[in-house]
């Protein structure tokens, strides 16, 4: 059986789900996969719960005087996981991965963001002279978009990629109509007194610079104009929830962390992602799986995400709340364009960013790092609803070798 480690951090948010629907893809395939991440959030439970051999690394989030002893504390639990390869998930784990191995074991790094895309001035050189040293020690970086491998190029990162798009998981974000979106409605108003008929916008993310939350509420005012019962919802928590919560003006909801964002994009007329970088949000994937439009940052992979045909009803650039707020009004005042925007982007899901596609392309990935054994490697990564058709062995993937 084949043994694959993913070694996570952060714990939470667009990384938490991504890894939970690979090493639940994977286990329903056939393959061994032990979860190494630290203890809190919902990576941990929500992993065990997909079938990962769950394992507490003790780690920080950001790096610190503590990586020397992270970076041993990996270097045990990986050798008594004993697997067949490794998958570090962003930039910590990536860091403290790659230290502990050095390319002694096959070894994927998948950003999930570059970490210098994170930090400015001396932060940013530093990051950047990190990732081309380090880049010897993977035996693929594994970008989630075309512009996420490009903007390694661009920083003169020299290593070997493969472009595998994010996925998730459609028995979990299932299409919902206009019936479907009026029961959530009630349910969610019940709770948080939502006007049964205003205008709802949702943004989900971690409350941080990245998500660009701020750039949101600063854009907000000028929606309100045009829609003043309109209630914009804040789906998240993370270290600018303070900072955030002053900034707030009228129509806006926190919600703090919630397990599942399923029946807020369902009551939503409208997702908004205000990312100042990505790699390729999963949110908006998400979202448009239940059908709902989107608005993002033209960041990363957003316009990769996106369906052919809707970038100017969809996209607007980053960094500009008066652009968000002309994009945000636009789709609130057409419903019609609302729902055929919806109906493509659910179409679109389907048919490119499942989440079989994904650990599918992964396990392509694999296959090829992997050195000739009597080890059983799954064929595909087949679906468990009842009647689905099997998987092709081409699964849509998209990837540069």
């Amino acid at each position: 059986m084949l043994t694959v480690v993913h070694l996570a951090q952060p714990v939470d948010g667009g990384v938490a789900r991504v890894v939970t629907d690979l090493v639940r893809a994977q286990t329903r395939a056939g393959i061994r996969a032990t979860l190494l991440c630290p203890s809190g959030g919902e990576l941990g439970r929500a992993a065990a719960a997909a079938g990962a051999d769950v394992r507490h690394w003790h780690a920080e989030r950001a790096p610190g005087p503590n990586l020397p002893w992270e970076v041993a504390f990996a270097v045990r639990a990986i050798r008594r996981a004993a697997p067949d390869l490794v998958h570090l998930h962003s930039a910590k784990a990536g860091l403290a991965g790659r230290l502990a191995l050095r390319g002694r074991l096959p070894t994927v790094f998948q950003p999930h963001a570059w970490s210098f895309q994170a930090v400015t001035g001396i932060g940013a050189a530093l990051a950047t002279r990190w990732e081309r040293h380090a880049a010897r020690w993977a035996h693929r970086v594994l970008c989630v978009s075309e512009e996420e491998r490009r903007r390694a190029e661009r920083a003169g990162i020299v290593t070997r990629h493969a472009v595998i798009p994010n996925g998730v998981d459609l028995d979990r974000y299932p299409a919902a109509d206009g019936a479907a979106r009026r029961g959530a409605r009630a349910a969610l108003a019940a709770v948080h007194a939502l006007p049964p008929r205003a205008p709802l916008v949702v943004c989900v993310g971690r409350l941080c610079p990245q998500k660009g939350q701020d750039l949101l509420l600063r854009a907000w005012p000028r929606v309100l104009d045009r829609f003043p019962t309109a209630r914009l919802a804040l789906l998240g928590d993370g270290q600018d929830r303070a900072v955030l919560r002053r900034a707030a003006g009228a129509g806006v909801l926190f919600t703090g962390h919630i397990d599942d964002p399923l029946p807020w994009y369902t009551a939503a007329d409208l997702v908004v992602q205000p990312s100042r970088w990505e790699g390729m949000a999963l949110a908006p994937l998400e979202a448009m799986a239940v059908g709902r439009p989107v608005v993002l940052t033209d960041v990363g992979g957003a316009r990769e995400s996106l369906p052919a045909g809707s970038a100017a009803h969809c996209l607007v650039p980053p960094e500009d709340p008066s652009a968000l707020a002309r994009a945000v009004t636009a789709l609130l005042e057409a419903p019609d364009r609302r729902r055929a925007l919806g109906r493509v982007a659910r179409e679109h899901v389907r048919a490119g960013h499942d989440v079989r596609l994904t650990a599918a392309a992964c396990l392509r990935l694999y296959r090829e790092l992997l050195p000739p054994g009597p080890r059983e490697l799954p064929d595909a990564v087949p679906r468990p609803a009842a009647g689905a058709p099997p998987l092709a062995e081409d699964g849509g993937e998209r990837a540069r070798r």
